[in-house]
């Protein structure tokens, strides 16, 4: 059958299947399940989408990368994407340090101003992670095992890591403007309580490297914002917030990580039988208390490397179990946190070398070649959530307000390797006429879902232009369908994993 054919035929089994959801939908079909009274005049509260504005992504000078730029831009059409975060702003390959003969200082911007270029004219701000060392200023060879060979040492001589942060703080804000750069971040380095720093003993010189590169920040210029530790598993914060206070270091906001694959023994100390579903948010939560019970309870709190877990060899992170896993995240972290890098925005990434096929259970949401996975359309259906949120305790439901209008995310949520079963949900509306138009657009196994397209398409591991093109025509959502509320009532029927956004217009 040629591809033509199997696009003909493709479109029509997706045109009937929307067609039986939209005719079930507005025949209010009833079903025996939970019942869910929203009150559409309920008090509300501010509901900022931290889990969107941040993204990570591999290292700088990928970022030079067409393919990466344009995952960005593709990214940013459907998320309020603000900042990204890189590693490796200072290794090598980028070229900013360099020592004469003599063993004086040469530095050499000309990358870094192309990197943070790209971009600005892209419209997302950097979240600068201050790393990592320079070989030639290295205190020794401590070269991390990643594809790109970084070193991980400290600094030989504190006075040169002085004057490099120094003048780069200064080159940044004489090409950018004071007003621009204020409005980034600026990040210490990356997960030193584990093998990215190879200071000894690692709290102590990783606090004298923090305590050098802040002091050497400001004095560039005040406004400019600086923070840490930066580490995994939520480590070291609260001592790092007493080190601060009783010495007065500046610090803006506390960085920190947590992967739900991450153990309960690494991120809690303890023993405790905690859900890889709950781990992010529990640890977030955790951090947010020590922080709050600090001598600066003011300080925000970035947690800039996350993702949902990847359940090993199912590699879960390529299918549609991420859609409900983010929904499910979004509920638990609310009120805990200011930002969540989902680490990564992409697959143009190297941590362990070239990308050897499309779906091999990596960190990003665009696959090798530009393609969009199922993770990518949670992000975009999570983007219609308003930003006021109504309180309801629920564990399949969100409910939010923009405007007049309820944006509601309904999910069942079913770790692999488990087939789940559906999740029936009647929702009563208060406040809203009782025939009221609603808006449906879902992810689950048969749309939205590219990979089950890829794996119809023999899982090439070089796919083409065209196959390529064909994996994103069956990767784009339908438009909503739209039906109307049954005497002020809507039940749902929730496929394992499935994300639906409801939206009621007013």
């Amino acid at each position: 059958m040629g591809e033509e054919r199997v696009e003909q035929r493709t479109r029509l089994l997706v045109y009937r299947e929307c067609a039986a959801v939209f005719a079930l939908f507005a025949l209010g079909f009833q079903v025996s399940g939970q019942i869910i009274t929203i009150d559409a005049d309920a008090a509300v509260k501010p509901f900022p989408h931290f889990w969107e504005q941040t993204f990570g992504s591999g290292r700088a000078i990928l970022s030079l990368r067409e393919s990466y730029r344009r995952d960005l831009r593709e990214l940013k059409k459907v998320t309020e994407f603000r900042y990204v975060r890189f590693h490796a702003i200072l290794h090598d390959e980028v070229g900013v340090y360099d020592e004469d003969r003599s063993g004086k200082p040469v530095y050499n911007f000309s990358y870094v101003d192309q990197i943070y270029d790209g971009l600005l004219e892209n419209g997302v701000r950097p979240f600068v992670e201050i790393s990592f060392m320079p070989n030639k200023l290295a205190a020794f060879s401590a070269i991390h095992p990643f594809w790109y060979k970084q070193n991980v040492a400290p600094p030989k001589d504190y006075a040169k890591w002085d004057a490099l942060i120094s003048a780069f703080g200064k080159h940044l804000v004489d090409r950018y403007g004071m007003d621009e750069v204020s409005q980034w971040y600026f990040e210490v380095w990356n997960e030193p309580n584990i093998d990215f720093w190879a200071g000894e003993p690692k709290q102590a010189t990783y606090f004298e490297l923090y305590d050098h590169t802040a002091r050497s920040l400001k004095a560039v210029n005040q406004r400019l914002r600086i923070g840490g530790p930066a580490t995994a598993a939520a480590g070291w914060v609260v001592d790092f917030l007493k080190h601060c206070a009783s010495t007065g270091i500046p610090i803006d906001f506390v960085s920190t990580h947590g992967y739900a694959d991450d153990t309960v023994e690494n991120l809690f100390h303890s023993h405790e039988n905690i859900p890889m579903d709950e781990r992010v948010c529990r640890a977030i939560q955790m951090v947010h208390g020590q922080i709050a019970s600090s001598s600066r309870p003011e300080l925000p709190l970035m947690w800039t490397e996350w993702n949902v877990p990847s359940f090993g060899p199912l590699n879960a992170r390529d299918t549609i179990y991420v859609g409900a896993a983010l929904a499910s995240d979004i509920g638990q972290c609310d009120g805990f946190v200011n930002m969540m890098s989902f680490w990564t925005f992409d697959d143009v990434f190297e941590e362990t070398g070239v990308v050897q096929d499309p779906f091999h259970g990596g960190f990003g949401l665009i696959a090798a070649g530009g393609i969009k996975k199922p993770s990518f359309n949670g992000f975009a259906l999570l983007h219609k959530l308003g930003h006021q949120r109504i309180a309801l305790d629920s564990a399949n439901l969100l409910v939010t307000r923009e405007g007049d209008n309820l944006v509601l995310a309904a999910w069942n949520l079913v770790d692999p390797p488990q087939t789940g079963s559906t999740v029936h949900l009647k929702l009563q509306f208060k406040g809203v006429k009782p025939n009221a138009t609603v808006e449906l657009s879902s992810l689950d196994e048969k749309h939205g879902n590219t990979l089950t397209a890829y794996e119809a398409m023999g899982k090439p591991r070089y796919p083409t232009r065209a196959q390529i093109d064909e994996l994103n025509r069956a990767a784009e959502l339908p438009p909503p369908s739209e039906t109307k509320l049954q005497n002020g009532s809507f039940d749902i029927a929730l496929s394992p994993n499935e994300l639906l956004i409801l939206e009621l217009l007013r």
